[in-house]
């Protein structure tokens, strides 16, 4: 019986080391401190292979924005999205940063859902790179650039932002690239946010940022995949802070609305209307600001 006691307590204490040291290694890679660090142009170059770049017809430059995908990788939204901006006169840039890291796999992306694997903070260094590239395309124009980003797209934007107010780069970076600045953000004039991560696990729920840009949230109602109070709670606060935010709660639709390819299992709805009534909002959004 001794014995047996012995094997049990010594299960459960390596249980707990388990835990603990999974506990650890998850807060480490939140602040960014298990993050390798990796110069932008190497950063670029893996990246650059995966780009899609779908501009309206004729020389330009236009606007253009940075389509940053969910937890799952790029799917037929994105596509979607930039269908609909090249019609309002827009360019798009859709950024896969699953691909060229061997993400693609569920039980892999599933772990980037889970915050395991390729954090907001981690990802807002992709975003800063594809920045930088997109600017540098003969028919954009550098100077009008918004980042549309889908749930843990929109994390990662919202942390670019955090971080780059913060002083800080993206855990990624170990510098920012050429031409963006000391902040990273050259040519940005604004953030759209489809139903984003915001809680505790960002930078964002804890430091808001500083960059006087129009923001847009645009939220799901009782979202079962995020909180979407969380991020409420900070576009009120940034607001608050004299910040242009904007946001918009979608009722009768899930998270993940405007993507029609699901997973296996997937309780999540694609919803035209839904679609319909965001695309009209981000038109809006774009109009009010300037950028069009």
């Amino acid at each position: 019986m001794q014995r047996r006691w012995i094997w049990i307590v010594s299960g459960l204490g390596a249980i707990a080391a388990a835990m603990g040291l999974l506990g650890c290694n998850t807060y480490l890679r939140y602040q960014g401190w298990s993050v390798e660090r990796q110069d932008p142009e190497a950063l670029a170059q893996m990246l650059r292979p995966s780009y899609r770049v779908q501009l309206p017809s004729g020389p330009g430059p236009f606007p253009t924005a940075i389509l940053i995908s969910g937890c799952d990788g790029p799917k037929d939204n994105l596509g979607r999205w930039a269908e609909a901006l090249n019609r309002m006169g827009w360019g798009a840039m859709m950024v896969d940063s699953h691909g060229p890291r061997g993400l693609t796999e569920a039980q892999l992306w599933r772990l980037v859902c889970a915050g395991q694997v390729l954090t907001g903070g981690e990802r807002a260094g992709d975003i800063a790179v594809a920045l930088a590239d997109v600017r540098a395309m003969p028919r954009v124009d550098p100077d009008r650039i918004v980042l549309i980003g889908s749930s843990h797209g929109g994390w990662s934007i919202l942390d670019l932002l955090s971080l780059s107010g913060q002083g800080r780069r993206p855990f990624n970076l170990a510098r920012w690239p050429e031409g963006q600045g000391d902040m990273g953000l050259d040519g940005v004039v604004g953030a759209v946010l489809l139903y984003p991560y915001c809680g505790v696990g960002s930078q964002v729920s804890r430091h808001g940022w500083s960059a006087d840009l129009p923001v847009q949230f645009l939220v799901v109602e009782d979202d079962t995949i995020v909180n979407e109070e969380a991020c409420l709670a900070v576009a009120e606060r940034m607001k608050a802070n004299g910040l242009p935010v904007e946001w918009h709660v979608l009722e009768g639709t899930t998270h993940g609305f405007d993507q029609q390819e699901k997973s296996l299992f997937s309780t999540l709805e694609f919803s035209p209307e839904a679609t319909k009534q965001a695309i009209a909002l981000v038109k809006g959004f774009l109009g009010r600001i300037g950028a069009q």
